[in-house]
């Protein structure tokens, strides 16, 4: 009764799209946890089981509507893994209360945990390189923005990122602040590896073995750097650690059979330009042996502690 009648109420789908929509700036994560909050003020469940199922079935619908985003779920993970801690020794009120407090300060601080990563990996910054940027990111926004209140002087080659064409973004944002930058064809990453310095990644998510899942095109990225000996650095916040441990492009939450297969098209012309934005994945998972560093608000640290974080925020 009580969670039909909070379903009924409220659309948490339709909450955390109209927050998307009126602030770009918000994460995914964020934006899922802010949800669940309004979830959590507004149903009136009497026992702890009810409480937790509601909370939970909000989550599965949330995620189930954005096809498994790999960063949103992240957010709905940290925020159910509050809920089980306060809930083994408090009532149903006191642990709505708690949870409500608790989501509503992951949001306000969310935006320290970019800044903490932006001070952490800003010293790596230094005059006259030239850096690659992947797609927009903005924890690396962040970064970039710093460095250059630092007065550092840098150029940044930033990948066009097909199929949404989102480095086009962060271009727009570097021009804006001063900085020479160069947009690249995905295709042309190996042309211009040669002139970079480093490269700068963000992440949908860091997976259990310190891989990265991000846009698609960070795989091929990482595998050029490598074999060009470039340092390949992943900037995350913590709260995208996510309990995966995906072996291959095809083990990831997002993968679909029907992507790049085989189609009989022998019926009429093709649209092939429609083809490659419906056709193709858009986000690829890079194995943790291709990424130099990860800068996160834990610190700097390499692939291998992600799961000592993981551990210690799940089971301790």
């Amino acid at each position: 009764m009580a969670d039909s009648a909070a379903a009924g109420a409220f659309d948490i789908v339709e909450y955390y799209k109209d927050l998307v929509l009126k602030d770009p700036s918000i994460s995914a994560p964020v934006a899922a946890v802010s949800s669940l909050v309004k979830i959590v003020e507004r149903q009136r469940a009497t026992t702890m089981s009810e409480f937790m199922k509601i909370v939970r079935n909000a989550s599965e619908t949330l995620k189930e509507a954005m096809h498994h985003s790999i960063s949103l779920s992240a957010g709905c993970d940290v925020f159910l893994q509050q809920m089980s801690r306060l809930s083994h020794a408090q009532g149903v009120e006191e642990c709505r209360d708690a949870l409500i407090s608790a989501g509503n300060n992951f949001v306000l601080t969310a935006g320290q945990c970019r800044d903490q990563v932006a001070e952490i990996g800003s010293p790596f910054v230094r005059d006259d390189q030239t850096i690659l940027i992947h797609s927009y990111s903005r924890v690396i926004m962040g970064l970039l923005r710093r460095a250059v209140k630092q007065n550092k002087r840098f150029r940044v080659y930033v990948t066009e990122s097909r199929p949404d064409q989102s480095g086009l973004r962060a271009a727009d944002e570097l021009q804006r602040l001063g900085v020479p930058c160069e947009v690249v064809l995905d295709s042309a990453v190996g042309y211009i590896m040669e002139k970079v310095d480093l490269v700068f990644v963000g992440a949908e998510g860091v997976v259990e073995s310190g891989g990265l899942i991000n846009k698609i095109g960070t795989y091929q990225l990482a595998i050029i750097a490598r074999a060009a000996k470039k340092p390949f650095y992943a900037l995350a916040e913590s709260y995208k650690f996510v309990r995966l441990y995906p072996l291959s492009q095809y083990d990831l939450p997002t993968y679909r059979s029907d992507l790049l297969s085989f189609k009989d098209k022998a019926d009429g012309e093709v649209d092939w330009q429609a083809e490659l934005t419906e056709n193709n994945p858009t986000l690829d998972y890079t194995p943790p042996e291709f990424i130099t560093l990860l800068f996160t608000d834990l610190g700097i640290m390499t692939p291998s502690g992600v799961s000592d974080e993981l551990i210690k925020f799940y089971l301790d």
